[in-house]
């Protein structure tokens, strides 16, 4: 199936491992031009050589997104590289897992405020160019209780927040989606840690899954670059969780 991703510019925060980084190589694998940024220079540099194997145009940064200056930088850099941005990918987490004021804040800013200040900068740019896709990476901790707390509600509030974009940008022809992961297993990630350092933990997440195993990232990114292609033209204010029936709620 062609997704019509061809030539289209892509941004994604949070691009060098783990669901970024799956993300980032199918949209090169669609023939999309993307750019990603990342805190951590090793992981970014081998994923930007890896996104350029597809023979796409690919632009690489670092950047904290959490500081509002470097993020506008580099999605600054991002339109000049790219010439263009069609799709917003917001996937940088905090990972707040303690219930304290440090938790609360990095995970609102670097979660929620860093995806809100992303669209605030691109949806200008796609409304000018006719329309786009932004696709925020969400939890089912946002949906149901027995998450952290600070975790669980800035991931409700993307939720919560992308319903809201979807009424207020329709208008300027921009969609907007929320993927609501289950636990999600990759090298290096904290599944994976878990599994090796703390496996009764890693047990219990397994087996509150129906299907029997914990995600992948490429599984994400299956769910991602579909909603973001043009297949999905008459989705937008969708959650779709991708989770293996882990999230039981109807809604």
């Amino acid at each position: 199936m062609d997704l019509g991703l061809r030539a289209k510019g892509v941004v994604i925060t949070g691009g060098s491992k783990g669901i970024g980084r799956a993300t980032g190589l199918a949209f090169a694998a669609e023939g999309a031009n993307v750019a990603i940024c990342a805190r951590g220079e090793e992981s970014l540099h081998k994923t930007a050589l890896q996104l350029r194997e597809k023979g796409v145009r690919v632009y690489a940064a670092k950047c904290d997104v959490g500081e509002p200056a470097a993020l506008d930088s580099f999605l600054d850099g991002a339109r000049s590289a790219l010439e263009r941005i069609d799709i917003l990918v917001n996937n940088v987490s905090a990972f707040g897992v303690t219930d304290d004021e440090a938790a609360w804040q990095t995970g609102f800013n670097l979660d929620v405020m860093a995806s809100v200040r992303a669209v605030w900068k691109v949806a200008p740019w796609m409304k000018d160019a006719g329309g786009g896709s932004i696709v925020h990476i969400s939890s089912v901790a946002g949906l149901e209780g027995g998450w952290p707390a600070a975790y669980a509600a800035a991931k409700a509030a993307l939720v919560s927040h992308s319903k809201a974009l979807a009424v207020s940008l329709a208008p300027m022809k921009i969609r907007v989606n929320v993927v609501t992961l289950g636990s999600i297993e990759f090298a290096g990630g904290r599944w994976e840690r878990a599994k090796q350092t703390n496996r009764p933990r890693y047990d219990a997440i397994l087996n509150s899954i129906p299907w029997g195993r914990l995600g992948t990232a490429e599984e994400v990114a299956n769910a991602v670059i579909f909603l973001a292609s043009e297949r999905a033209s008459w989705v937008t204010g969708a959650c779709l969780s991708v989770d293996g029936g882990q999230h039981r709620g109807n809604l």
